[in-house]
This record gives structure tokens, sequence and C-alpha cells, in this order.
């Protein structure tokens, strides 16, 4: 099993074959309520660990979602784009929001594993 790495931003990550795939995790979509809008990055950009990436809306509110390490988007999940629900469905899953090229893999050692991270949500 590849492990998820967790940002206490609520964000997660899946490292595997130099890909890394980022998605917001099942406690961020709970507390969101049902999505009803995401803002898609453009593939091919560069982002910062800590830049705002994606807009997600749902019925209660509109939040930001951080890039959990440096790197290049390589895709976005436009599926999201007509069915946002998805992240609802499947946050840790098929609901991924976006897949990139890490620049910076010591990065990942600053993130929480599983156990760390149901911790931090309590």
């Amino acid at each position: 099993m590849i492990p998820l790495y967790f940002t206490e931003d609520h964000e997660w990550i899946r490292f595997e074959n130099s890909i890394a795939t980022v998605g917001i995790t099942n406690h961020a979509q709970e507390e969101l309520g049902d999505l009803v809008f995401v803002e898609l990055p453009e593939a091919g950009g560069k982002i910062i660990k800590g830049q705002s990436v994606v807009v997600v809306e749902s019925v209660k509110a509109a939040s930001d979602i951080y890039a959990p390490v440096d790197g290049q988007i390589t895709q976005v999940n436009e599926i999201l784009s007509s069915d946002p629900a998805l992240v609802n469905q499947s946050a840790e899953k098929d609901g991924w929001l976006w897949k990139m090229v890490i620049t910076n893999e010591q990065q990942l050692a600053g993130l929480l594993d599983a156990e760390a991270y149901r911790k931090f949500i309590g």
C-alpha cells in the first residue's frame, strides 16, 4: 500500500512512481459539506509549497486548497468540473484534485503520516 501524507491544512498527497497525487482529506470534505464547484489550476503550472492552488466551494463556504510541496502540475481531475460532488463521495481516491512532479522530495518528510494526522484532527 502506498502511504498517504497529510498537511495540517487537510490536504493529502500520495507519491508513486515519481508522480504525486493531491486532494483534500475526508475530514476536510465533511467539514466543508456538499461541494458545488471546484476551480482547478492549469496543467503545466509551477507551484510552491503553501501556495493556493485550487478553490473549492460548498454550500457552506469557499476554501483554498494549498500545495503541500513544491512542483509542477502535470494533470488535473477534469471530472470535478462537471461533478464536484465526487470529492465528497471519494475524497481520498477518485476525488483527487491534481497530479504533479515534485521538485523537492525532502519536503515530504515535513508532512504528517496517517497516525499523526488522526491525532491532529482529534
